[in-house]
């Protein structure tokens, strides 16, 4: 079995934490969508647009961020681990930055 045949736990974590990122940033892109629909009969949701809106961002800046540490890892790209670090500081810094 060669090396890039099989795949390594840390990938395999990595693989979970871009599913989950991605599917976050889905589901909020939908809320958004729904906000702007509903925003002329509900004025009420114009106070919540900007926060989710920064919501979104941060979650797909961390999916982007998944997608290329994930794509290091199954390439064997020698950076890697500097994007194994990038990802997990990222990680840490959405949940200090949503910690109450």
């Amino acid at each position: 079995m060669r090396k890039m045949d099989r795949m390594r736990p840390l990938t395999v974590i990595t693989g979970i934490v871009l599913g989950s990122c991605l599917s976050i940033s889905f589901s909020l892109a939908a809320v958004l969508l729904i906000f702007h629909i509903l925003s002329d009969d509900y004025p009420r949701l114009s106070h919540e647009y900007a926060p989710l809106l920064v919501t979104f961002g941060i979650f797909t800046v961390m999916t982007a961020i998944c997608a290329a540490s994930f794509y290091a890892l199954v390439k064997d790209h020698k950076a890697r681990w500097i994007s194994q670090a990038v990802m997990w500081s990222g990680l840490l810094s959405v949940g200090r930055y949503y910690w109450p």
